[in-house]
């Protein structure tokens, strides 16, 4: 039995390239960039007002201005704004030749059908110019302020998500290069299983894993195969495991894994040229975790309890997954007091507890155990007691791990 950082460190240090490929932008969302995206133009491409209002210049803003020129978005400016003149523009608008500065409408009064005069406060500086280009940027948006040509806008490892897909298409890049998507086959084992729309009957349960798996999957932007309720004979779970080696370039097994007599997963990876790395992690759930690796595929097995498979792919396949595709997964981690004394009675293990906010303290949900899946769905974060910790008190500052 290893420590879970050692577990953690084989398991990331397994991780092999699967490929890139360009994907149409409309596609592109929580897929992982495997290049930097360069911007091929300046933005704003021009100077722009910031404002509804009036591109004038700022030397002439205590005199009435002539309007030769209204310029909407879109428009080019056809006259070159000089001395007491003025052109109506609208927000967004290309900014006239000549003009340093847009005075707001609301800070305007309207003389007849082509004058305008400045109604906001004029102040100068020691040069005796106006202070309202200083103070607001003039309500311009400059050329190249926010990026210049040439620029990286977003960078490689970066998980695409609304507001990036806007930035691609800002810079023409209508095809990114991303990460090929993992194979990703989920086989639960247990003679015991029947699928959710079947009711169980005797000692029977219905498979929750294959499913918790697969959204756990999806959630990442990728799609998993279901191989269905494997019974717990040699020859069904080995032909199983034979079939999704050679359709997949990771395996997730449920259940099988532990020292029972219909354990079988781990002697038939092994069988099938998969070496085994760990199979046994101190922690809890999920001390049966098993990982192994051969040339074409990686396979994790895992404990059949819900929670212990939940628990397990978060903290170990997630991780792996984002990093196969070029991510550095972090997990969200907060500093939170402690709302009720923790203790347990076995130390040889690390123990993840199901924890929940309330009132600004941690406390750890309602939680029976591995098999206990409904626990997870009052739960946000995981807290930590480490190997030989036996009790944590009321108020210490815990560590909590986002879920």
């Amino acid at each position: 039995m290893i420590h879970f950082s050692e577990a953690y460190n084989i398991v990331m240090s397994s991780v092999r390239s699967i490929g890139q490929e360009q994907v149409d932008i409309s596609d592109s969302l929580n897929r992982i960039l495997t290049q930097d995206v360069v911007s091929d133009l300046d933005m704003p491409p021009f100077n722009k007002s910031a404002m509804d209002g009036y591109a004038c210049r700022a030397e002439d803003l205590d005199q009435e201005l002539s309007v030769i020129e209204v310029i909407q978005a879109g428009y080019m400016p056809k006259k070159k704004i000089s001395k007491l003149e003025s052109s109506k523009i609208m927000t967004g608008a290309m900014l006239p030749e000549g003009a340093d500065c847009v005075i707001i409408v609301e800070e305007t009064e309207e003389i007849g059908s082509n004058k305008v005069r400045f109604t906001g406060t004029l102040e100068k500086d020691s040069n005796g110019s106006f202070k309202y280009f200083q103070k607001r940027k003039g309500n311009i948006c400059y050329k190249g302020e926010d990026i210049q040509c040439g620029e990286i806008v977003l960078s490689k490892g970066q998980i695409i998500k609304p507001q990036h897909i806007a930035v691609l298409a800002s810079v023409g890049c209508v095809e990114p290069f991303v990460s090929i998507k993992p194979k990703i086959g989920i086989i639960a084992t247990g003679s015991e299983l029947v699928e959710p729309y079947e009711k169980p009957e005797g000692p029977q349960i219905r498979n929750s894993n294959s499913y918790q798996l697969s959204a756990q999957i999806e959630k990442m932007g990728v799609i998993s195969k279901h191989y269905g309720i494997v019974e717990d004979t040699e020859d069904t779970i080995d032909l199983c495991i034979k079939k999704a080696i050679a359709e997949n370039d990771i395996i997730l097994v449920s259940g099988g894994v532990s020292m029972g007599d219909y354990d079988f997963v781990p002697k038939i990876i092994k069988n099938n040229g998969i070496k085994i790395l760990f199979d046994q992690v101190a922690i809890q759930p999920g001390k049966p975790t098993t990982f192994g690796v051969s040339d074409e595929v990686i396979c994790f097995g895992m404990p059949g309890n819900p929670v212990s498979t939940f628990v397990q792919f978060e903290i170990l396949v997630k991780p792996f997954l984002y990093k196969m595709m070029g991510y550095n997964f972090t997990p969200n981690c907060f500093s939170l007091a402690l709302g009720k004394t923790i203790k347990r009675k076995r130390v040889d293990r690390e123990l993840l507890i199901p924890m929940n906010i309330n009132g600004g303290k941690v406390f750890q949900v309602e939680y029976h155990g591995s098999a206990h899946i409904n626990a997870m769905c009052a739960a946000e974060y995981f807290l930590s007691l480490p190997i030989g910790v036996a009790e944590i008190q009321k108020g210490t500052v815990v560590n909590v791990r986002q879920i």
